[in-house]
């Protein structure tokens, strides 16, 4: 019974790091960008759309579906390094090890 208790002392340090890594995770940002840099966003590590700029010149009326597909495409970018970072600051405290929902 005492591995046990072990276990259980263990796994609880284990969960309040993760969610001290959340924390850190929401403060750190990853910066993705569009059309060579006519659209760019910051993600930060919870996959929130921070902050978005669009120069002046990619806004064009007649072609708004250009512009859509710019916001999207780096939106996406940003939210995969956003993934790449918190998978990568995950296996920091896990080890490696791969724990399904925690990434």
């Amino acid at each position: 019974m005492q591995n046990f208790g072990n276990i259980m002392k263990q796994a609880k340090k284990l969960q309040e790091r993760m969610a001290q890594l959340q924390d850190e995770l929401a403060l750190k940002t990853v910066e993705a960008s569009a059309g060579g840099g006519m659209v760019s966003v910051l993600v930060n590590g919870r996959h929130e759309l921070v902050s978005l700029k669009i120069e002046k010149e990619v806004v064009n009326p007649e072609d708004l579906d250009m512009l859509q597909d710019l916001i999207i495409a780096a939106v996406n970018e940003g939210v995969r390094k956003a993934q790449e970072m918190a998978t990568a600051e995950m296996a920091k405290i896990t080890g490696g090890l791969s724990i399904p929902g925690l990434s």
